[in-house]
């Protein structure tokens, strides 16, 4: 689960720059192998990033941990390292010029580069406080501070998007794979962008009220939260099934890893299958143990071989597909209404 969840962060991430990621392939690159149909840029983006949240992770349990400009620098550089035309991990430069936001264009005109290392010296000195706010308020305003200075000339969004889950990491909240709201803000992308839109109203002014982004990201974290809370809950039911069947088959336990994967509706490959048994068992099996694995899946009628040789992946057959249908053709109504709706008007 944690797992699938960490890729779904990364496939969201891209998807609101524009780069398209089956879930398969950004599983795949979450396990350091080569994604099955993503183009390079993509798959190089979405390392980076996932390289990032990773760091993320570490930095959430250091002992000597700091916010500092350093480490806003080293976090873009690990996002954006692959490219240097846009100065990765190095402050922009140059004159002021129109630009868009979160990869919509509307017309935004950022601080002149000549501020940024003050405006963020200033930001980062903020971080280091604590001024009492909620750590759901303070990571938001945190993802906001960086989008509207952009200090970068490129991967601010991600870079703030990242923060975000850093600050509540460090707090305590959630761990990067749960904490992050990339999934959501990926499938709301739109509402994303207008929403930073509405706050900056076209150029940096830290003045202007800042609530209604607070909210729009707040009710993202309650939304992406009831999803993953079903998602957690139909993962269990669909796990404890599929051990049931390979068990029926005489199939070993590790198999499940597999029939999991694939009854999600995603390619399991030889490489991808003995990365997912190392990261979820903490076993190492052979590539010889991982494809007799998998061959033995399909003897059984749980998978079906696609392609040949080094092409070939496994799909989930009607019978290991049916098990998760049925799991979720039990989900009730959704009735997530916007916590918001009925505000004080005076708020």
């Amino acid at each position: 689960m944690t797992r699938l969840q960490f890729a779904r962060a990364i496939q969201g991430s891209g998807a609101i720059d524009g780069l398209e990621a089956l879930l398969d392939d950004a599983t795949a690159i979450d396990l350091g192998e080569l994604p099955i149909d993503t183009d390079d840029e993509t798959r190089l983006t979405l390392k980076g990033y996932r390289d990032a949240l990773t760091y993320v992770g570490y930095l959430a349990a250091d002992n000597d941990f700091t916010y500092s400009g350093q480490l806003l620098r080293s976090l873009h550089f690990i996002m954006g390292s692959y490219d240097d035309k846009d100065r990765p991990g190095r402050w922009r430069v140059g004159p002021v010029v129109e630009s868009d936001v979160l990869g919509v264009e509307t017309s935004y005109v950022r601080p002149d580069a000549s501020d940024v290392p003050a405006l963020m010296s200033e930001f980062v000195e903020a971080l280091q406080s604590s001024d009492g706010s909620p750590p759901l308020v303070r990571a938001a305003i945190a993802h906001l501070n960086v989008v509207a200075i952009q200090p970068f000339e490129s991967g601010n969004g991600r870079l703030g998007r990242c923060l975000h889950t850093l600050v509540l990491a460090r707090q305590g909240v959630l761990p990067p794979a749960f904490g992050s709201i990339e999934e959501y803000l990926g499938r709301n992308a739109l509402a994303y962008a207008e929403s930073l839109g509405d706050v900056t109203a076209g150029y940096f002014q830290p003045d202007r009220d800042t609530r209604p982004w607070v909210r729009f990201m707040l009710t993202a974290h309650l939304l992406q939260a009831k999803t993953v809370k079903r998602r957690v809950n139909e993962s269990e039911l669909l796990w404890d099934r599929l051990e049931k069947v390979a068990k029926t088959h005489g199939l070993p336990d590790r198999s499940v890893v597999a029939l999991f994967d694939a009854a999600l509706g995603l390619r399991v490959r030889s490489t991808t299958y003995r990365s997912a048994i190392d990261q979820t068992f903490f076993e190492e099996i052979t590539e010889a143990t991982a494809s007799r694995d998998l061959r033995q899946s399909a003897d059984a009628g749980l998978l079906e071989a696609v392609g040949e040789k080094r092409g070939r992946h496994y799909r989930a057959t009607s019978e290991v597909g049916a098990l998760r249908q049925t799991i979720t053709s039990e989900r009730k109504k959704k009735d997530w209404p916007d916590p918001f709706a009925k505000r004080d008007k005076r708020d």
